[in-house]
């Protein structure tokens, strides 16, 4: 294809994140899956992004310093670094954003279900920006080639996500159309991430290894802080295992394949 990596990376985060809204359709429908269901499909999403941070990013990451620095240490501990750098760049957003105005206007017991399905829907938002980085990242880097596997994956664990956000805001009183709306929505930034991957991946080739398991950092953080957690909370974990082994597979397939 004769596009800019700039513009792939944008093109291919939005469609990932678009996924995020039909993922939500069913509270349309009125149809609304059972908890079982839907921590197997946010198990799911934990492992396509999990292959995705190995398959994707860590390895190229680690292929891409050795290009540059040979075999040896100094590429393992560039990944390594980078890696950390990506967990606390999202650990520190994890803190610092502010989440006060989603905890206002109830009192009593009713407050901290507002507050649980508020703080869930805004970690959702915050680890959809590493998403579409990861995305950006592998169009700058490799193309349609590189990126495509990437956007698939995130894509397809998109879904399940969306469809977690409406239904969380229905069993708080939500109207379907706004539940709906408001799960969509937070897939929008993904293009904003994808557009600054691919872009600095782009004009700055060295910062490749860098910028690759950067993303994959992020990534594992938000794994091992939101999802798995979230799956676990309701006593399905077997159902969530299940779900992240077939997410793993999966990815693990679409990368040899597309890759």
């Amino acid at each position: 294809m004769d596009m800019s990596p700039l513009a792939l990376g944008f093109l291919g985060s939005l469609v990932a994140g678009l996924m995020t809204a039909l993922g939500a359709l069913p509270v349309l429908a009125g149809r609304t899956p059972g908890r079982p269901f839907r921590d197997m499909s946010l198990g799911f999403a934990a492992g396509v992004m999990l292959a995705a941070s190995f398959f994707s990013l860590i390895i190229p990451a680690l292929d891409a310093a050795e290009q540059t620095y040979g075999a040896g240490a100094i590429p393992a501990a560039i990944t390594c670094a980078s890696i950390l750098l990506g967990m606390g760049a999202v650990a520190w957003l994890n803190g610092a954003l502010p989440h006060e105005h989603f905890r206002t206007g109830r009192e009593g017991p009713e407050a901290d279900a507002l507050r649980r399905v508020w703080l869930f829907i805004f970690a959702i938002t915050i680890h959809n920006v590493p998403e579409g980085l990861a995305v950006g990242v592998g169009f700058g880097a490799g193309g349609l080639e590189g990126g495509m596997p990437l956007a698939i994956g995130i894509g397809l664990q998109n879904a399940p996500e969306g469809l977690a956000v409406a239904v969380a805001l229905l069993g708080e009183g939500y109207g379907r159309g706004r539940a709906f709306a408001i799960a969509a929505l937070t897939g929008m930034v993904e293009p904003l991430g994808g557009a600054l991957g691919a872009g600095v991946i782009s004009l700055a080739e060295p910062l490749l290894p860098w910028g690759l398991a950067f993303a994959a950092g992020a990534m594992l953080f938000v794994i091992s802080h939101e999802i798995i957690p979230e799956t676990h909370r309701s006593g399905h974990q077997n159902k969530a295992t299940l779900g992240l082994s077939i997410g793993l597979v999966l990815m693990l397939f679409l990368d040899v394949w597309l890759g």
